[in-house]
């Protein structure tokens, strides 16, 4: 190999170094102000929500999962707005605001066990990963599924289970859950999600119809097993697939 070739790779791969470490620079500091918008929109909820701020460990997960990393490579330099974006199959990635507020509705600890239902891109369930024992998580679609479980993987996830199937009948194998986040709209709360639920158990899950007011509610089972409900917020998710 000419010594010209040798030095034109070196300076090539030396490139490709910087580039990539310029790139992550980005994304961290878009990162920071994609939370910065978060807590301001949490000020202007804060009276739906209950609270103005939000628990700091969930939005220490927030800051450090990339969403970069779960949506297409082309838009990547849309990732950190404050929107969601489609990541194919009809389905999207939810709002950076909608993800932490849902999160937060949970009131998870580090040792809880939460069902998701909905995987979607993965994003919800690496940010529930960063602040539970472990996730077990269901996705309907063939194709989103595979993809993230090698995304998951390539991530370093290890406290997440991934499994294609209907989330609306729940995961009997491992229940019952801490909390139970749906990431889809149904048109009432799946009772066999609710029998799921550990008693002092939450549940977050968007209730209503594609075309209608949907809203999100938070529901509760006491010690008894008694349930109670909260509308929190009105919001427009994809409806939940399956043959319910």
């Amino acid at each position: 190999m000419c010594v010209q070739r040798l030095l034109g790779l070196m300076l090539l791969a030396l490139s490709g170094v910087v580039c990539a470490a310029t790139s992550d620079k980005e994304d961290e500091i878009r990162r920071q102000r994609m939370v910065r918008e978060i807590e301001a929109d949490v000020m202007r909820t804060g009276i739906r929500l209950g609270k103005n701020v939000l628990e700091t460990p969930v939005l220490d997960a927030m800051r450090t999962v990339p969403r970069h990393a779960f949506v297409q490579q082309t838009l990547r330099r849309l990732a950190y707005d404050n929107r969601p974006l489609p990541i194919g199959h009809g389905q999207t990635i939810s709002q950076p605001y909608i993800v932490a507020v849902m999160t937060d509705l949970l009131d998870v600890d580090k040792d809880d066990r939460v069902l998701e239902v909905g995987t979607g891109s993965g994003y919800q369930a690496a940010i529930l990963a960063e602040l539970v024992q472990h996730v077990y998580s269901m996705e309907i679609i063939p194709a989103l599924a595979e993809e993230v479980r090698e995304r998951l993987q390539q991530l370093g996830y290890t406290n997440i289970t991934l499994r294609l199937g209907d989330g609306y009948y729940g995961w009997e194998e491992h229940a019952p859950f801490d909390a139970i986040m749906v990431t889809a709209a149904a048109s009432h709360i799946p009772a066999s999600l609710l029998r799921q639920l550990k008693p002092g158990g939450r549940m977050v899950i968007p209730v209503g119809s594609p075309f209608l007011t949907q809203h999100l509610m938070l529901v509760h089972k006491n010690t008894a097993g008694q349930i109670t409900t909260r509308q929190v917020l009105p919001v427009a998710f994809v409806p939940l697939m399956g043959k319910h």
